[in-house]
């Protein structure tokens, strides 16, 4: 048997080695995605039927009446090796004219669900011991079904909790899912040309100029389109500390906030007598990854809030090899540095395949320090600031990006301040082949 050509197994032969086929690679991580999705969704939707819309129904459409408790008990149920109870009330009530009795106290119980029952007899004793025999009291009818009814409402917040958990699979499914489709009829040879146009926008800009004759140049529009305070160009950081700061509380929340419904339910296992040793062993690991999430957030933001912004501003832009500029250095903040140093950097990356994997080596090919202050300066209220002077080494490389090959210069600021976490900064510059022609002081 034959099959189709645009999903096959295996790719072309290799010597002894069959490649496996992208299609089929796709299609399985399609697949995946869409269990995922799949899964999450239906756990949302039966989490969704049988207890928040229960719930929400109870405090929003059922009808307020009174009732008159007739009697009451303590239901139990077998659970392994251990008992449950919960709460059980007769009332007797009249709906148009028709009078009616059932065995109630919240939604839970009403509608019979195996979340209703308590693990301790006590618990239940206790809610039994509000109600008397004889006595009327306020309930809530269903007016579409009015045989159901309940004594109490509101809400269980570890219901909603719960939801957590098969929404994280619903987002991931779903985004993975839509990317892999986005990207399925797209072919290597479509990538590449689209790698290529891209690189093609990415001409370099003198000062707002073009020039085609650097193509694989990085676009230096972005840091030259600030002004500075003291020096011609103010660069713009790398990566911002609020933006660091912003993706490591998602991830702290969203990490958290799931094992957090696991590690509630073992820990109400625990004080219940009924511990789950096999989920508390489980949960350890994901405890103490959440507990490093949450000193990373720390640590960031006594970064973001302690440690204020670094300002880097440079006499001219885009450097030239031989060239010599003069940078200035503003750090704010509560506290002036302890120690501050100011580094250029040049790094190259290649990425390159080894059979079927991809992989890429970063290594730091040039590094000068420029500046170093040793000791406090400067005042609480006032920010720390220097000026030096640098020369770009003669025949360096210049700054070079293409699919498979780049090389990096970068301003690196490091800083120590007493009390807080070490730091450091980058800003990325642009140095451009060199103009035997052209004279720069």
């Amino acid at each position: 048997m034959t099959l189709p050509r645009g999903l096959r197994i295996y790719e072309k032969k290799r010597g002894h080695r069959r490649t496996g086929s992208s299609k089929l690679g796709a299609a399985g991580e399609a697949a995946f995605f869409a269990v995922l999705l799949a899964a999450g969704a239906g756990v949302m939707a039966g989490l969704l039927y049988g207890m928040v819309l229960p719930e929400w129904r109870a405090n929003h459409e059922f009808v307020e009446h009174t009732c008159v408790v007739l009697d009451k008990r303590i239901a139990e149920r077998e659970n392994q090796d251990d008992r449950l109870y919960r709460p059980e009330i007769k009332v007797r009530y009249t709906v148009d004219g028709r009078p009616l009795t059932a065995w109630t106290y919240d939604i839970a119980t009403a509608g019979n669900a195996a979340n209703s029952y308590f693990a301790e007899r006590e618990r239940a004793a206790a809610v039994l011991d509000r109600f008397t025999r004889g006595e009327q009291y306020r309930c809530w009818y269903d007016p579409t079904r009015p045989e159901l009814v309940v004594l109490v409402r509101g809400y269980r917040w570890w219901v909603w909790t719960v939801l957590a958990l098969p929404m994280l699979f619903m987002l991931v499914g779903a985004g993975g899912l839509v990317c892999r489709l986005v990207r399925w009829h797209i072919t290597a040879e479509r990538r590449a040309s689209i790698a290529r146009r891209a690189a093609a926008r990415e001409l370099l800009r003198g000062n707002g100029r073009a020039a085609p004759e650097y193509p694989t140049v990085p676009e230096v529009a972005s840091i030259t389109d600030s002004p500075g305070t003291k020096l011609r160009y103010r660069l713009p950081i790398g990566t911002s500390p609020g933006w660091a700061l912003f993706g490591t509380l998602l991830a702290c929340l969203g990490w958290n906030a799931t094992v957090g419904v696991f590690l509630v339910m073992a820990v109400n296992g625990h004080l219940a007598g009924e511990p789950d040793w096999a989920m508390t062993l489980l949960l350890v690991p994901f405890v103490l990854v959440g507990v490093f999430l949450i000193a990373a957030l720390i640590r960031q933001l006594l970064l973001t809030t302690g440690v204020g912004p670094t300002q880097v501003e440079l006499s001219d832009h885009p450097l030239r090899p031989g060239s010599r500029y003069e940078v200035f250095l503003s750090q704010s903040g509560r506290m002036p540095p302890d120690a501050l140093q100011l580094q250029l950097r040049c790094e190259e990356q290649a990425t390159y395949r080894e059979g079927t994997n991809t992989r890429t080596e970063t290594r730091e090919v040039y590094t000068e320090r420029l500046y170093r202050s040793n000791g406090r300066k400067g005042r609480r209220s006032m920010p720390f600031q220097a000026t030096c002077e640098f020369t770009v080494p003669a025949g360096a490389m210049h700054s070079f990006k293409s699919e498979h090959n780049s090389v990096t210069w970068r301003l690196v600021v490091e800083g120590r301040v007493a009390g807080w976490p070490d730091y450091r900064r980058d800003y990325p510059v642009i140095v451009c082949p060199d103009e035997p022609t052209r004279g720069h002081e």
